[in-house]
């Protein structure tokens, strides 16, 4: 692709879409930036992802695992991911892995990508275009008093960090017997109830 400057993103969180059966949306980050980027992707990538934001090791590999253990084995890094361009609703991604001597990029859907550098600990890049196109950005937190006066009362904190450790739990054993869609459900249900109560603690 062109020598675009890139800007690097990280991933947010997944959340589960109560409007289009079997769809989450990835929410990518821009770094150092207000910019948040929503990616639709299908249950079984977004079971791969969750697990992996959870940092939990399921008992057989899945198929992001075993991609990138095929790779390490034969010496080869994946370097980055660039989400080049966004057409007709759909973003295209491609891969550059290196062996120390060559260079190879490969196109991949987004969702798969992000998956794979996610394990390879690789950055992801896209443009400021497709940022700006397709983005939105954060609304600041409101520390005002009015904000003050919504923040959660002890009980009801203690409530969502009971409810919290009790969706962790049940997050462990959907892995520990392979529910997986049941297992990214769970994971988005875990990083809002997280959000809201780091909001508080702000």
């Amino acid at each position: 692709m062109s020598d675009t400057k890139r800007i690097q993103l990280n991933v947010v969180g997944i959340s589960y879409s109560q409007i289009q059966s079997g769809a989450y949306a990835l929410i990518l980050g821009e770094v150092d930036g207000p910019y948040r980027i929503p990616i639709v992707i299908g249950g079984s990538e977004a079971q791969s992802i969750a697990i992996r934001l959870e940092k939990i090791i399921p008992p057989r590999p899945m198929t992001h695992d075993l991609f990138v253990s095929f790779a390490h084995a034969f010496g080869v890094k994946l370097d980055n991911i660039f989400i080049y361009k966004f057409e007709d609703g759909i973003f295209y991604s491609e891969l550059t892995f290196t062996d120390g001597e060559r260079t190879v990029v490969l196109d991949g859907r987004t969702s798969d990508a992000i998956g794979i550098a996610l394990r390879a600990k690789a950055p992801i890049f896209t443009t400021r275009e497709i940022l700006e196109d397709t983005g939105f950005i954060m609304e600041e937190v409101d520390t005002s008093s009015s904000h003050a006066s919504q923040e959660l009362q002890p009980d009801d904190m203690e409530s969502k960090i009971k409810k919290l450790h009790e969706l962790e739990n049940s997050l462990q054993e959907s892995i520990s017997e392979e529910r997986y869609e049941e297992a990214a459900k769970i994971s988005a249900q875990i990083d809002i109830l997280r959000k809201e109560i780091e909001e508080n603690d702000n």
